[in-house]
C-alpha cells in the first residue's frame, strides 16, 4: 500500500417512478423500521445533535485521506488497474476542478479539495481475494486513517469490505461489483453501490436475447463459483426461462480458471444450443477463448447455429478476448466511453488526456464514486459518517451519465440507464478501442424492483462498539 498524490497532469427517471423507488421498501421494510427495543430508528438532520467520534471522524488538519483498494493482482486485475486510473483523476478533479465537478447537478463541489481540505490518498491490492482485501482495507482505515475507502472488481471482495466499513465505521463505496448480494441480503448502512445489478442485466437482456435468437432455445451455463456468479445465473436463468428458453445444465467453475476444457466438453455432449458464460475479466477471456477454439461458434444444434452470450460485458475483457472472438456476443454493460451524455463526455475527455485511452465501465463507476461521496460531504457540512449517508440516501442528480441516476435509500442501490451491447466484427472497428456496440440503452426506470424482493437489512448509522 502507498500513499500517494493526484497524477501531474439518456432518459431521466419519471417523477411517479421515483416515487415508487423511493417507497418501494414494502411491508417488509415498515416492520424493519423499529430499532432495538422497537425505538424508532435515529435520523440525522444537519447540526442537530453531537458529533461523536465515529471511525476516524473528526478529521484534523488542512488534508484529507481517501483509501482505494483494486485488484492489483489477480483474476480481476485489468479492471483495477483502470479504476486506480479513475480515482487519481477524481481525487486531481475534487483539488482543482475539471471533469464531472462541471456536468453534476445538484453539486456543492467547488473544486478546491473537500470541505476545504486537499484530498490525498493510499492505495492497497485485493488481490481479487475477500482475506486479502479485508486485511488492506483494514491497514487504510486503522494506519492511514482514511476518511472513505472504495474499489473492488469482485462482489466477493466488495462484501466483505463493506461488512468492515459497517464495523469500523468508514463509509465503503463499492467499486465494480454485480452481485444481487451486495445491496441484496449483504447490503450495509456504511456501504454504497452505483454499479448496476445481476437482475438488471437479466432483466435487459433477456428480452433481446429471444427477439434475435428466438424463444424456444436451450442454453447451458457456465458460472463463476462465488456470490457474483451465483446471482449472475439465478438472474440469467429466470430472464430467459420467462421468454420460454430451456435450462439444460450449469456447471460452477472456480474463480481463476485458466483451463475450461473439460466444461466445454460437457456443453458438447449436451443438446444445448445456447452457451451462457457467467464469466468476468480474464476468467471470461480465457472461457471464452477457449470455447471458440472447441468450435462452439461453428457448431449447429437442433438445426441451429450454436450461440454464445456473456452477461456480463467490458471493454477491457472484449480487448483480452480479441474482436475476431467477440463479434455478435451480446451483453450488458454500466457505461461506454461512446455514451454522448455531458457527464459521460467531461470524464472520458479528460480520461484519455490523462491516459491515452478511453475509460472503461470499471473506471467510470470508480470515478463516480469518489465524487459523490465527496459532493455528500460538501452537501451535509461535515465528513460525520451518519450525516454523511444522509446526504447519499434518496440523492438523485444528473450530470454522472445518460439521465437521472438515484441512490435508493432503502438498499442503497443506484439506478440508472444502463446498456446492451454486441462485441463488433474487426472491420467494423474505427479503432482499437472501438470494441461493442450499443444494441439498446435501458431507461433505469424501467429497471427498479421492489426492495423487498431482495430482503436484507442495513444497520444502524452509528456502527455497535
Amino acid at each position: 500500500m502507498s500513499k500517494e498524490q493526484t497524477p501531474k497532469a439518456g432518459r431521466r427517471l419519471t417523477l411517479a417512478r421515483r416515487r415508487f423507488i423511493k417507497s418501494a421498501v414494502g411491508a417488509a421494510a415498515g416492520a424493519g423500521a423499529l430499532g432495538l427495543g422497537g425505538r424508532a430508528p435515529w435520523h440525522f438532520v444537519r447540526g442537530a445533535y453531537a458529533q461523536d467520534a465515529i471511525g476516524n471522524f473528526p478529521v484534523n488538519g488542512s488534508t484529507v485521506v481517501y483509501g482505494f483498494n483494486v485488484p492489483q493482482t489477480g483474476s480481476y486485475a485489468d479492471e483495477g488497474e483502470d479504476e486506480l486510473r479513475a480515482y487519481k483523476l477524481a481525487v486531481r478533479h475534487l483539488n482543482e476542478g475539471g471533469g464531472m465537478l462541471e456536468t453534476l447537478k445538484p453539486s456543492a463541489l467547488k473544486g478546491n479539495g473537500v470541505l476545504g481540505k486537499k484530498v490525498e490518498f493510499v492505495t492497497g491490492d485485493t488481490q481479487t481475494d475477500p482475506d486479502a482485501a479485508r486485511a488492506s482495507a483494514r491497514r487504510m482505515i486503522e494506519r492511514d486513517k482514511v476518511i472513505m475507502y472504495s474499489g473492488g472488481s469482485s462482489s466477493a471482495v466488495a462484501i466483505a469490505q463493506q461488512y468492515l466499513a459497517q464495523e469500523k465505521g468508514v463509509i465503503f463505496m463499492v467499486g465494480l461489483s454485480h452481485s444481487n448480494d451486495t445491496t441484496g441480503k449483504d447490503r450495509r448502512r456504511y456501504g454504497f453501490r452505483h454499479f448496476f445489478n445481476a437482475y438488471m442485466s437479466g432483466q435487459a437482456l433477456g428480452p433481446i436475447l429471444a427477439k434475435e435468437y428466438g424463444t424456444d432455445r436451450r442454453a447451458y451455463h457456465l458460472t463463476a463459483d462465488y456470490t457474483w456468479g451465483h446471482t449472475q445465473y439465478e438472474s440469467m436463468k429466470d430472464s430467459t426461462e420467462r421468454q420460454g428458453w430451456t435450462t439444460v445444465n450449469n456447471i460452477m467453475t472456480p474463480l481463476g480458471a485458466t483451463d475450461y476444457s473439460q466444461f466445454l466438453t460437457a456443453v458438447l455432449n449436451s443438446d444445448a444450443d445456447v452457451l451462457v458464460l457467467n464469466h468476468y475479466g480474464q476468467d471470461m477471456v480465457n472461457s471464452l477463448t477457449q470455447a471458440v477454439r472447441f468450435g462452439m461458434r461453428d457448431r449447429e444444434v437442433n438445426g441451429r447455429q450454436m450461440e454464445v452470450v456473456v452477461p456480463l460485458y467490458s471493454r477491457l475483457m472484449a480487448k483480452g478476448a480479441g474482436a475476431e472472438n467477440i463479434q455478435g456476443i451480446f451483453g450488458t454493460t454500466d457505461w461506454n466511453w461512446h455514451l454522448d451524455d455531458e457527464g459521460s463526455q467531461a470524464f472520458n475527455k479528460a480520461f484519455e488526456a490523462e491516459y491515452d485511452q478511453p475509460a472503461s465501465q470499471a473506471a467510470h463507476t470508480a470515478y463516480v464514486q469518489t465524487i459523490l461521496y465527496s459532493n455528500a460531504v460538501e452537501t451535509a457540512g461535515t465528513f460525520f459518517p451518519p450525516e454523511v449517508i444522509k446526504a447519499l440516501e434518496d440523492f438523485e442528480c444528473s450530470g454522472v451519465g445518460p439521465g437521472k441516476m438515484l441512490y435508493r435509500a432503502c438498499d442503497h442501490q443506484a439506478f440508472h440507464d444502463i446498456l446492451v451491447v454486441r462485441g463488433k466484427a474487426p472491420d467494423q472497428m474505427q479503432n482499437e478501442f472501438d470494441l461493442l456496440e450499443t444494441i439498446e440503452q435501458i431507461p433505469g426506470d424501467t429497471l427498479v424492483y421492489d426492495c423487498a424482493m431482495m430482503p436484507g437489512e442495513l444497520g444502524p448509522y452509528q456502527p455497535e462498539a
